[in-house]
């Protein structure tokens, strides 16, 4: 394998890990603007994914540029092609996590304190842990990476049982019209960090793929 083809493609992983640290940071600003009620924190939120369609678009560029002028080995070609697919789902965690930025303020308003104390704070944890995860098993060795996985699993486990529990419990509650409305599109925003956990899922699946090989969407613990 030549040198430099090797130095691309850690190029790309190291430009994809910046992408997903960038998303964390992102999601750490929510959580302290849920716990402070510090909305200046959302400014921060949003400042940390500015950049990301364009790395995204950067990411794949490269990507394209490595497959058009060298002939990867087989375990090279198969961690190239999870990059492909890892950057799509990236950039759906980035556009999950604005969706939340955009909608802060009417979950914050809406909700009682203890549907935030009790939902709405641990599943922007729950998210954190996730892409956390995601960041472990990117730099985690080959004996290591099940491990780490199986922190992604568990978090995205529990990110679809909190997001059941508080539509389940939202649903119970008599409201008016108006209020039901409202409620629809807190529904709406909250559904975003469960889709944020199956990106995660997807990603660390790939991951496992790309340093371990076997069939995709498999992994043993």
């Amino acid at each position: 394998m030549l040198k430099k083809y090797t130095q691309d493609l850690e190029n790309v992983h190291d430009k994809a890990l910046n992408i997903v640290q960038n998303i964390l940071q992102s999601n750490i600003y929510i959580l302290e603007a849920l716990e402070t009620n510090n909305l200046k924190l959302l400014e921060e939120a949003k400042n940390c994914l500015k950049s990301i369609s364009s790395e995204s678009t950067e990411i794949d560029n490269s990507i394209v540029k490595l497959l058009a002028l060298e002939t990867p080995e087989a375990s090279d070609l198969r961690r190239v092609v999870s990059f492909f697919k890892i950057t799509n789902e990236i950039q759906r965690t980035a556009s999950n996590t604005k969706g939340i930025i955009k909608n802060f303020e009417l979950c914050y308003n809406t909700l009682d304190e203890k549907y935030i104390s009790k939902y709405t704070i641990p599943l922007q944890k729950t998210t954190i842990i996730c892409l956390e995860g995601i960041l472990k098993m990117a730099e985690s060795s080959n004996d290591t990476v099940k491990e780490n996985f199986n922190l992604v699993f568990e978090a995205q486990k529990r990110t679809d049982e909190l997001y059941n529990l508080f539509q389940d419990n939202i649903m119970k509650e008599n409201k008016e019209i108006e209020q039901f409305n409202q409620y629809t599109k807190v529904l709406n925003t909250f559904r975003k960090y469960d889709k944020i956990a199956n990106r995660s899922l997807d990603i660390a699946y790939l991951i496992v793929y790309a340093k371990l090989g076997g069939v995709l969407g498999e992994v043993e613990i």
